[in-house]
């Protein structure tokens, strides 16, 4: 393991704050996330923690003053205080030890020393400070060799793992996002820690945990994350549903993918070809009803039929548990609902109508549902892969030209309602739905242009067909 180097320190805001607390008589040092970035050589200027030896809330208002910054926001229970000054998001503490009770993660607060407060911190990475007073400027304080366990590419807890997990068990999942962040291995103690107190995770809100999941999900190889969660316990307690996609059931020689193997694969798929974290979510997901409709026929194998809409069901209420928000929801759903029909397409022939009824339907997620089929394809088999993904291709062309011809991904009817009620004479009610309807089902089918004079005329040619079904009825 070679020594990781040091970075510099000099930047003039630090060297204004640092003169700040020599006028204040304080000692001042620059702590956690942007010093482990700073030896990672990783951008984090945006939100940075200050330790004060003393009071932390009023030498911010200190900082305040001298930044001609407008408003300090104080946190008086827990001793901080936060100031926005131009861009960035500066958090000043005073030195503090805590101690927790075992239903909750609120920590009672003392004052103490700064290698206490480096003590209480939760991981070794994050534990080291960096002096900004001007005598000793720069000097890097590491008590617990956290520049070590960067060079090596280790997770570890600066104290006991058992005791940090079960004082605040939302670190079990910080150590996971770190893990799969950094693509750092955690250290076996840790790990040992972690599985031990998983349970706790019950005492945290969902909330806390959503935004955990979200920032994993965002690491470019999420699957790290998931695997961690499952060897360590985790995922049971936080997405039972996933952990339940594990295993591989035989009839004779017959057996079908590890969904949960199968799912990984397809989210990294998806993480190589788009950041969007929504996108991601579906992808986790595409899968989850595989269990509950999985059964083998004895002529074509395992089967999962209509786990597409018996997913998209499921997701809803996992959504709304993971407290997601409602156009999140709505759009992993429909992805969910969606996700066999473009792979169908590529097996069954690529009409023009299926194509059209595949675009509606999707509307502006077309090209997110492509990525997300083109990631589905996995397979031990290279060649098979070869080919599925060649089929792919064409169906890709397909929608693509489609598209261009006949406009339908942000799909409006050429004849509004009213002008439907105006011409025949109509009043609100189901009629008017009807003939909407049998106008659309002509677009979508090739029948009439998807235009405004192709609709009225077709309109006219249906309108009293229509009226005699509705009478008849």
């Amino acid at each position: 393991m070679s020594p990781i180097r040091k970075p510099s320190f000099r930047n003039k805001l630090f060297e204004r704050l640092g003169r700040v607390a020599d006028e204040t008589g304080v000692q001042l040092y620059v702590v956690g996330g942007y010093v482990r970035d700073r030896f990672l050589h990783r951008a984090n200027d945006r939100d940075i923690d200050f330790v004060v030896t003393g009071d932390g809330p009023a030498f911010a208002k200190k900082v305040a003053q001298h930044l001609g910054a407008h408003k300090v926001t104080t946190y008086r229970r827990f001793g901080t205080a936060h100031i926005r000054y131009q861009r960035q998001s500066l958090e000043f503490v005073g030195a503090r030890k805590e101690s927790y009770r075992g239903d909750s993660r609120k920590p009672a607060v003392e004052s103490a020393s700064l290698l206490e407060d480096l003590a209480r911190r939760d991981f070794t990475i994050n534990a080291m400070a960096v002096a900004l007073n001007p005598a000793h400027y720069g000097v890097l304080i590491d008590p617990y060799d956290g520049r070590g366990d960067l060079a090596a590419g280790i997770i570890r807890t600066p104290l006991e793992p058992a005791d940090t997990f079960y004082d605040d068990p939302l670190r079990i999942m910080r150590a996971i996002r770190f893990a799969c962040q950094l693509q750092f291995r955690i250290e076996g103690e840790t790990r040992a820690g972690m599985s031990a107190e998983a349970h706790r995770l019950s005492i945290i809100s969902q909330e806390r945990i959503t935004d955990e999941l979200l920032k994993i999900l965002q690491c470019p190889r999420p699957s790290i994350g998931f695997r961690t969660m499952d060897e360590t316990g985790v995922l049971d307690k936080i997405l039972p549903e996933l952990a339940n996609l594990q295993g591989v059931e035989y009839v004779g020689n017959h057996r079908h993918k590890d969904v949960f193997q199968h799912t990984l694969k397809v989210l990294d798929n998806v993480a190589d070809a788009s950041g969007k974290v929504e996108l991601r979510i579906a992808a986790l997901f595409h899968d989850i009803a595989k269990p509950a409709t999985k059964a083998y026929d004895q002529l074509v194998g395992w089967t999962f039929h209509g786990h597409e809409e018996i997913g998209a069901r499921l997701f809803q209420a996992i959504g709304r548990r993971l407290r997601l928000g409602n156009e999140t929801i709505d759009y992993v759903t429909k992805l969910i609902r969606l996700h066999l029909r473009p792979i169908h397409l590529a097996e069954e022939g690529v009409t023009d109508s299926a194509i059209r009824r595949l675009i509606f339907n999707a509307g502006q997620e077309i090209d997110d549902l492509l990525t997300l089929c083109r990631a589905d394809i996995t397979s031990g088999n290279p060649q098979r892969v070869r080919r599925h993904l060649a089929n792919f291709d064409h169906v890709e062309r397909r929608v693509a030209e489609v598209e261009e011809k006949d406009r339908l991904r942000n799909f409006q009817p050429p004849l509004r309602g009213d002008e439907i009620m105006r011409t025949l004479h109509l009043q609100p009610g189901p009629l008017v739905g009807k003939i909407k309807k049998a106008i659309e089902d002509a677009i979508l089918n090739g029948d009439i242009t998807n235009d405004h004079d192709a609709a009225f005329d077709y309109m006219m040619k249906i309108k009293d067909e229509i009226f005699g079904q509705t009478r008849a009825e």
